[in-house]
């Protein structure tokens, strides 16, 4: 794929830490910069992102035109007061009791992720990971020396109750879980309510952190949500939540936070002055102001719907250009599908480039594996077009199919 780049040695450059070896980038990422060096018309599954027309554009532009004391100025390492007690005021609405010294604002969930490794993960240590999962989960977690331990997905989300023997055969356990409990991405699918349980019995033998990253949990379209790590387990110290504006309202805010226990704080703020002091003020007040102004119910009431209609657009598509040839995921919310091509013949690593000729773009399989897994599956987002454009793209990917094979 074009994106791939490997490192090379350069004459009379100075050596390089060792942990440089583990730095292996994001695929993901790495298709902003591809998508934009095309010149052709491209349908975009790749990114997971809502379109501009879903960002609340209008209102994050008012405020943050908003003229107030010290907004340019350093921020606390913690983040801004206003902020804090926003986002307390939204935990709780949604049956999440908080305190303030467990609320640490981060420069998007990235850092989140960054945070909780740099706090727990020592080389070498063993870390479980969903497979499929988000890449760029992964490569941070390979940046601390982590060794990666791939668990298997189904409807359900993660197959706990398959930990204990995978965990067996390592020889070892865990230092750390990481699970995407909620629309899990790249999949689509939910954590179960008596996964949930398993997950924090787990944790609790093996001494183990659970980092509970939740981009999409206010992304359900669809059914009833299921209690949170935090909620079946309030005060846990062992759950390290990551959550983020990114998908909510706009990922170039960069605005995220985690809720840790108490104790961490400290370690978290030293994390953040060595890393970017804070993160950025006037995107902090940009959000507190979209908060406090009563706006984020009727955003979601609004893209809610649309996401709905989205999603039912692309397993429409997907059935209608392919029929039984590909299985997809049914998702209650969040942004992606995860197709499975039933011919295992099929590679989407290698259907890529012609994908992309054809004018349509998504994340192949094997980017969310530790072990080249997945290679007759993509992640597909149908956050970031609208049902006609989903339609015409999946036409589109039916065509590169049949043009670099076909399926048998």
């Amino acid at each position: 794929m074009t994106w791939k780049t490997k490192s090379t040695s350069a004459v009379g450059r100075p050596p390089l830490a060792a942990r440089s070896a583990n730095l292996v980038g994001s695929v993901i990422d790495s298709s902003t910069s591809l998508l934009a060096r095309q010149t052709h018309d491209i349908v975009r599954f790749a990114m997971g992102a809502p379109s501009d027309d879903l960002m609340p554009i209008e209102l994050l532009d008012r405020y943050a035109a908003h003229a107030v004391a010290g907004k340019y100025s350093y921020g606390a390492s913690e983040g801004e007061p206003d902020l804090i007690d926003e986002i307390l005021k939204l935990q709780a609405e949604r049956s999440w009791s908080s305190a303030a010294d467990r609320i640490t604002i981060t420069t998007g969930g990235m850092q989140g992720l960054d945070l909780a490794c740099k706090l727990f993960v020592d080389q070498d240590d063993l870390v479980i990971v969903e497979g499929p999962t988000y890449t760029n989960a992964n490569a941070t977690a390979l940046s601390y020396g982590a060794d990666l331990l791939e668990a298997g997905v189904d409807e359900d989300g993660l197959v706990v109750e398959a930990l204990p023997e995978l965990v067996a055969r390592a020889g070892r356990t865990p230092k750390a879980i990481y699970v995407i409990p909620n629309f899990q991405n790249p999949s689509g699918v939910t954590l179960s309510l008596r996964r949930r349980e398993l997950l924090l019995e787990l944790a609790e033998q093996w001494d183990a952190v659970i980092i509970d990253d939740d981009p999409y949990g206010l992304l359900r379209f669809e059914n009833s949500p299921i209690p949170t790590l935090n909620e079946l387990d309030p005060g846990n110290p062992r759950i390290f939540s990551v959550r983020t504006f990114s998908k909510i309202l706009a990922p170039g805010l960069r605005v995220g936070w985690v809720d840790a226990d108490p104790s961490l704080q400290p370690l978290l703020i030293n994390a953040k002055q060595a890393m970017d002091t804070c993160t950025s003020v006037p995107a902090q007040r940009t959000v507190t102001d979209f908060l406090a102004g009563g706006h984020l119910q009727p955003h979601l009431d609004r893209v809610l719907s649309l996401y709905h209609e989205r999603k039912n657009a692309m397993r429409a598509a997907l059935q209608c250009h392919f029929g039984d040839a590909v299985r997809a995921t049914e998702p209650d919310g969040g942004f992606f599908l995860w197709a499975t091509f039933a011919d295992p013949e099929v590679d989407t690593e290698a259907l890529f480039e012609t994908a992309l000729a054809k004018g349509v773009a998504y994340i192949p399989g094997p980017a969310f594996s530790t072990n080249d897994h997945f290679h007759d599956a993509l992640r597909l987002c149908f956050a970031t077009s609208t049902p006609d454009r989903i339609d015409e793209g999946v036409a589109r990917l039916k065509s590169a199919v049949d043009t670099f094979g076909g399926i048998s």
